[in-house]
């Protein structure tokens, strides 16, 4: 769907839209988060489970990007084209919702971030934190509106410095690293059995989902590229080198404090872990570095959000209106709605009394999601054997490989994280599809089929149950 000028974006440039979009509010919280779990041997199963998982649904986006290169919306066009109409429209409608809450979750870590300094913004999600999350909201969607092209090269460049910082807490840690202060941590601070180590595991489970997401950027922006091979290397080499990032952070922490101690840090707690090592200015060093971070993943996922619901619209999804674009090429309505919506979540952090895990988790819910789907469409290809050649099934037995295990990581996933953040999706989900009513409408169609009315019911049934739920105190934000 785009033209030869269009496909402008190298390996290297999709490549940093995919470490771009994951790295952002979530590894500079990853000390604490842990900490607060479990110790080295719990945070070494978590990441075994979850870097696996990912992995194989990269390898799956991989797969895909090669064997349907028409498909160039990436993370919901899998699931119309497989499962029909009002799944893909799931998909869409998952991956944007969420990645709202995402952007969301950025504004209230930068403001918790300068609550340390500035006591009025509190925990970030004070009226005056709000305040001014919502001029730097508005002041980059209008520097957006002035052209993508203009905010993808930004995010380059933010890309690179946000990095830096990153590895300079790793190398000052590993320099400053105990091996006894690591063993004394290493069970948790405890004697724990396997039940009690899974536990603690498991409790990291959707805070794992969240510092991955972003695995699918190169996918989605898959139409601008030059190349559509590059899509599937930039996606899986992006994520091997955020996975190592992520697992460095987390780990090294035990070898220069106590587990005790790392979890009553503050976020972002790795501010604190190098403050203990070299001082003060190690607080202020990767607080900066965490702002710089978070304001060019909150750039990539603008970009993210506003380019889904555009392409959603193109493939008849959500109504004609959110393909409409300015002068310089920014779908401009579909990126008035997604910081609309972002507005909207900024002001109900006000009332939740811990805004970061809740929309932090959230947004791990809603983007699991759409990533079952696209595991599903790729176990689809491989069974029904469409795209393949006749002859020995060893790389479609691969193939079928990476997305069976992608599809249970993400089933485990949505299980482990918890039935009340189904309903809360739900919540959303349940008033979010009169979109694609209006969309079905204006082209005059039917509605549902049969399933879908059923699937439709189901999570208007989960709506009703989530809003009982909060009324009643069952779920609290």
């Amino acid at each position: 769907m785009s033209t030869e000028s269009e496909r402008n974006l190298t390996r290297t440039t999709m490549m940093g839209m995919v470490v771009g979009s994951m790295v952002g509010a979530g590894i500079f919280s990853l000390p604490a988060t842990f900490g607060n779990a479990t110790g080295p041997f719990g945070a070494l199963i978590a990441w075994a489970i979850a870097g696996t998982g990912m992995l194989m649904l990269a390898f799956v986006f991989q797969f895909l990007a090669v064997r349907k290169p028409d498909l160039d919306a990436g993370i919901f066009t899998y699931a119309k084209e497989g499962f029909g109409n009002y799944l893909g429209f799931i998909a869409a409608f998952g991956f944007w919702a969420g990645s709202c809450l995402g952007n969301t979750t950025y504004f209230v870590l930068i403001k918790s971030t300068l609550g340390a300094a500035i006591p009025v913004f509190g925990e970030g999600n004070t009226v005056p934190a709000v305040a001014v999350s919502s001029v730097i909201l508005w002041s980059i969607h209008f520097m957006i509106l002035r052209g993508v092209k203009q905010a993808a090269f930004i995010n380059k460049v933010v890309t690179v410095a946000k990095i830096v910082p990153i590895i300079i807490f790793i190398v000052i840690l590993a320099f400053a690293f105990k091996k006894d202060l690591f063993a004394e941590n290493f069970w948790g601070g405890g004697d724990y059995n396997f039940r009690d180590v899974m536990g603690q595991v498991r409790r990291t489970m959707l805070v794992t989902v969240f510092v991955f997401i972003g695995v699918e950027g190169a996918s989605v922006f898959s139409r601008y590229a030059k190349n559509r091979a590059d899509v599937g290397w930039a996606t899986v080499m992006g994520f091997i080198g955020v996975l190592c990032l992520m697992v460095l952070v987390t780990l090294l922490p035990y070898g220069v404090m106590l587990r005790p101690e790392i979890a009553d840090l503050r976020q972002p707690s790795m501010a604190g872990v190098l403050q203990a090592v070299v001082g003060t200015w190690g607080a202020v060093f990767i607080s900066a570095g965490l702002i710089v971070s978070v304001l060019g993943a909150y750039l990539a996922w603008t970009l993210l959000c506003a380019e889904a619901l555009f392409t959603a619209s193109r493939y008849e999804l959500v109504p004609k209106v959110f393909e409409r674009e300015n002068k310089n090429g920014v779908p401009s309505v579909a990126l008035w709605l997604t910081n609309i919506l972002v507005q909207i979540f900024l002001i109900l952090t006000i009332f939740a009394q811990y805004a970061f895990d809740l929309t932090l988790e959230m947004t791990s819910s809603m983007t699991l999601i759409p990533y079952l789907l696209v595991a599903a469409y790729g176990l689809k290809l491989t069974l029904t054997r469409e795209t393949y050649t006749p002859g020995p099934g060893s790389l479609r037995n691969r193939e079928m490989i990476f997305a069976s295990i992608a599809i249970i990581y993400a089933i485990f996933m949505i299980i482990a994280g918890g039935l009340e953040y189904v309903l809360l999706a739900c919540i959303l989900f349940a008033p979010g599809t009169l979109l694609f009513i209006l969309a079905r409408r204006e082209l005059r169609l039917s509605t549902f089929t049969l399933p879908e009315l059923i699937l439709f019911g189901a999570t208007v049934v989960g709506a009703i149950i989530g809003i009982y739920s909060l009324a009643t105190g069952a779920i609290t934000l």
